[in-house]
């Protein structure tokens, strides 16, 4: 599913004020995930801290329009590019969560479905697709290394 740029914005700006909520001036705050939970049926985008509470919530309608069962994995992409983008222009750079700290997909249930992006100052989280043909290469590196 390929989210239209308003909806991206919107996403974006909901994502904005729910980590607005830890900017302030004091010192840090404890929260190991943020939770973002797509509701398929309704459309809306509910984003909470570990103690289940709300820190903001939008309506995407395209979101209502998309009828397969794959809703999950088909906007985990761009929830994850939307979340990277904000972290490249250091939209979290001010926020006073201890890190590392991620942003989370959940279901309906609150389970994990996985982790769109970490936040910490010496972890990269790798994804699939950048790992996406690394055992070809290396056995092709290795093999070379040992013919000659």
């Amino acid at each position: 599913m390929k989210l239209s740029q308003q909806s991206q914005s919107i996403i974006e700006a909901t994502i904005q004020k729910a980590v607005a909520k830890y900017t302030c001036n004091c010192e840090q705050t404890i929260v190991t995930d943020i939770h973002l939970q797509p509701d398929q049926a309704s459309g809306q985008l509910t984003i909470y801290n570990d103690d289940d509470e709300e820190l903001a919530n939008i309506m995407i309608e395209e979101w209502t329009t998309y009828d397969s069962d794959d809703f999950l994995e088909n906007i985990e992409p761009s929830l994850r590019n939307i979340l990277c983008r904000m972290k490249d222009a250091d939209d979290f750079d001010k926020v006073t969560i201890l890190k590392p700290y991620s942003f989370v997909l959940v279901d309906e249930d609150k389970e994990t479905v996985t982790e769109l992006l970490l936040v910490d100052d010496d972890t990269i989280l790798v994804n699939d697709e950048l790992l996406k043909g690394l055992d070809k290469e290396l056995d092709d590196f290795l093999k070379e290394l040992l013919e000659k």
